[in-house]
């Protein structure tokens, strides 16, 4: 795969992925396309089934694998990390508010979202929903609205002298979504068309989506939803030599893409694993989260048990992928003077001291190795010593299974806002060393 073809993917993949549930549903087809099985946890899997498969959980955590159709106790497993998730806006589960005349929807904020660049944005809404069929069978779907369909609207700096010197963002009054005007010119044409009618609700709204987007599905009642508003702008080339891709959730959908790419694009002679989990940017604390049990029940399933997985896991690699804070232009002094990652100069090896992230000497040295062999530079980022350190699933995950792991990631600027941006070389390095370690026959390091 060249850099272009790469990157034209990577584009499409987080257009097509507004929600982890949407992005977990794009790779399990990605990989399906690609020979791997969609495999339940509950049933028994005969050998050659781990040869290349897959499973998922709550719909927005992945885990993909190959090369299991032998003994691993000698090979090692090289493990991908990364997850779906990123900062955004909830649907709350009562939205509707009706005030001036607008129908607008509360929404509750998820992760550390940076708010500023969500006013005046055109949002869209997408995520799942639970409903009773004519059966009254319990069963959900995916749905995505696609085009604009609300906005914040921000207050204007007539009204507000001091808002470029000090404008702060209360998430429970300023961030209520404008949906729609509650009194169109239809309904002022003819009000006594209009006398008994319930008031339009959000419901409402959701009914109609659903029924226009599955025409064949008979959906009775809408039980609840998991609904999150996102930047409708699709991914884009950015800068005069197009060197920039700009997108909302490069962190960490790239990483989720990147990993897809080497485990379909590897060997398979090695046993590799890509996991791509949910509720990172809460914590990590959940079923489908890297703090919660379901990559460990599947080693052990895939492995025999808990003495192989075991021998396994002192033998194993986990690259623990989430990108990495670039070198502001404007903002150089929040950078320790020499680490200061720059766009398109290769991923970023990053490293606490505090074991926020879990990158050792061996780690790194095996990823510089790894990157010599490919012929992609290197970075390495730590925090400046007076400013906290974020955290990956990396110390997580590492704590959990006693595994080897290094924290690298693309290098990208306004991490966590609506639209972030990366270089357009970056990820696919990343991909280039990451299909070198799930080929790589020993981790003899370890």
């Amino acid at each position: 795969m060249q850099k272009k073809e790469f990157n034209a993917g990577l584009t499409q993949f987080l257009d097509a992925s507004p929600t982890p549930f949407h992005a977990v549903a794009n790779m399990a087809e990605a990989l399906e396309e690609a020979g791997f099985k969609r495999l339940q946890p509950a049933e028994d899997w005969p050998t050659e089934t781990r040869i290349k498969g897959f499973i998922t959980h709550n719909d927005s955590s992945i885990i993909a694998f190959s090369g299991f159709g032998r003994s691993v106790t000698d090979q090692g497993i090289r493990l991908f990390g990364a997850h779906t998730d990123s900062p955004c806006l909830k649907l709350k589960p009562q939205p509707d508010l009706r005030r001036s005349g607008c129908l607008q929807l509360g929404v509750e904020v998820y992760g550390g979202a940076l708010l500023n660049p969500w006013f005046d944005r055109d949002l869209s809404l997408a995520g799942r929903v639970a409903y009773l069929d004519k059966e009254g069978q319990l069963s959900s779907c995916l749905v995505n609205w696609r085009q604009a369909v609300a906005t914040i609207p921000s207050l204007a700096i007539h009204l507000d002298r001091e808002a470029n010197n000090n404008r702060s963002i209360n998430p429970q009054s300023d961030l209520p979504v404008v949906l729609t005007l509650l009194k169109g010119k239809a309904e002022l044409k003819d009000k006594s068309e209009q006398k008994g009618k319930p008031e339009l609700s959000f419901s409402d709204l959701l009914l109609k989506q659903l029924s226009q987007q599955y025409p064949d599905h008979d959906i009775q009642t809408i039980l609840d939803y998991e609904l999150s508003f996102y930047d409708s702008q699709p991914a884009a080339r950015v800068g005069l030599n197009n060197e920039f891709i700009a997108s909302a959730r490069l962190d960490n959908l790239l990483s989720c893409y990147t990993g897809l790419q080497a485990i379909i694009q590897a060997d398979g002679q090695c046993p590799a694993i890509l996991v791509c989990n949910d509720h990172e940017e809460v914590g990590s604390v959940s079923a489908s989260g890297a703090d919660g049990p379901l990559l460990h029940n599947l080693l052990l399933k895939l492995t025999g048990g808990t003495n192989e997985l075991t021998q396994s896991l002192s033998k194993s690699v986990l690259f623990s992928a989430d990108n990495a804070h670039a070198l502001h232009p404007n903002y150089a002094d929040r950078h320790d003077e020499n680490h200061g990652p720059l766009i398109n100069m290769g991923p970023v090896i990053k490293i606490n001291a505090n074991q926020r992230y879990a990158t050792n000497s061996l780690t790194s040295a095996l990823y510089k190795q790894l990157s010599d062999e490919v012929g992609v530079p290197y970075q390495v980022f730590v925090v400046r010593s007076d400013m906290a350190c974020g955290s990956t699933i990396g110390p997580i995950t590492a704590a959990k299974l006693g595994v080897q792991t290094i924290d690298i990631g693309a290098p990208q600027w306004a991490m966590h806002s609506i639209r972030e941006t990366c270089g357009s070389d970056d990820a696919y390095s990343l991909f280039k060393v990451t299909k070198a370690f799930m080929n790589k026959a020993s981790l003899n390091f370890c």
